[in-house]
């Protein structure tokens, strides 16, 4: 009896590609930016729900994976043809020939905004979250979608990096506060503040290395209109303004244990500065350990006021 032929399934090396794809190292500072919020809550005196806190991070989970598959998705062509592409930086590298095809990716994006709003629709429903929750939700849902696909693609007009940094270093933060008190707090504002800058310095390190692509194929970056070494210089203004930012929110009733994050990032700070100009100097760059540096400022910046919250 002739057997009937069966359906592909994946192979390991594709599930390999489709978790490379999904970049999971990027998930875990929604993880942290989202638990500073509901921290912060906590040293204010407020309950924590953990019915709530778990409903607010799918959603921030679901939207981070929504803006990675769309960001893989719309840059395939220029990251295929990167020749500087690092692990954090450059794409994924799971698209392309030999590997998965630019639909996956773009599948996965609708799959993951079904996922959200179906979950958003039963909050709705059920009255989960607070009113104030949904513009804040809305705002962080535009920002990602709208930061790679046209007609805006935010992250081709020199003003993603900001949008990118207020989303990821802000609202996240926000979202995680509101979701557990339904309102905001000056506390907060100021505590984030810091993460604004240390996210903006740390986007434009990432774009460094695809600087070559990205004026290949006419992505206009904030480092592409700027200029390298212009880029670079903005990278040491927006480390400092975070680092005078610490000093600041300290004088204006933020714990000591959270001001003093700087101290603690200040030889970091220092190390990634001159890396860069060690670059414009001449010297052939080590992308690499720049990128993971840059992404180490930031995330233990996060990490040390979400520590110093609970501790305080």
């Amino acid at each position: 009896m002739r057997r009937e032929a069966t359906p592909d399934v994946p192979t390991w090396r594709q599930f390999r590609l489709f978790l490379r794809l999904t970049r999971p190292h990027f998930l875990l500072g929604g993880l942290l930016l989202y638990g500073l919020g509901a921290a912060i809550a906590h040293y204010l005196g407020h309950r924590l729900d953990l019915g709530h806190y778990l409903l607010g991070q799918s959603l921030v989970t679901l939207l981070q994976l929504m803006t990675h598959y769309l960001n893989e998705y719309y840059d395939a062509t220029g990251d295929q043809q990167n020749l500087s592409r690092t692990p954090l930086t450059g794409g994924s590298g799971a698209i392309g020939p030999g590997a998965l095809p630019a639909k996956v990716a773009l599948y996965s994006a609708v799959i993951s905004v079904g996922f959200a709003a179906t979950i958003a629709s039963a909050s709705q429903v059920t009255g989960s979250l607070p009113f104030l929750a949904w513009p804040v939700l809305l705002l962080g849902f535009l920002g990602g979608f709208f930061y790679s696909v046209p007609p805006l693609r935010l992250a081709a007009t020199g003003y993603g990096e900001l949008v990118a940094s207020l989303v990821v270093g802000a609202l996240v933060p926000l979202f995680g506060y509101i979701v557990q008190v339904g309102d905001t707090n000056r506390l907060l504002f100021m505590s984030v503040t810091p993460l604004v800058g240390l996210c903006f310095a740390m986007l434009i390190v990432f774009e460094l290395p695809d600087y070559a692509a990205d004026v290949k194929f006419q992505k206009r970056t904030l480092v592409v209109r700027l200029g390298w070494s212009a880029a670079m210089r903005a990278h040491d203004l927006a480390l400092g303004f975070g680092l005078l930012s610490f000093g600041v929110i300290l004088l204006n009733g933020v714990p000591p244990r959270v001001a003093a994050s700087a101290l603690y990032l200040l030889p970091l700070v220092v190390a990634q500065v001159w890396q860069l100009r060690r670059i414009r100097a001449g010297f052939p760059p080590r992308w690499g350990s720049l990128t993971f540096g840059s992404l180490a400022l930031f995330a233990i910046g996060a990490y040390l006021e979400l520590a110093g919250y609970v501790l305080s």
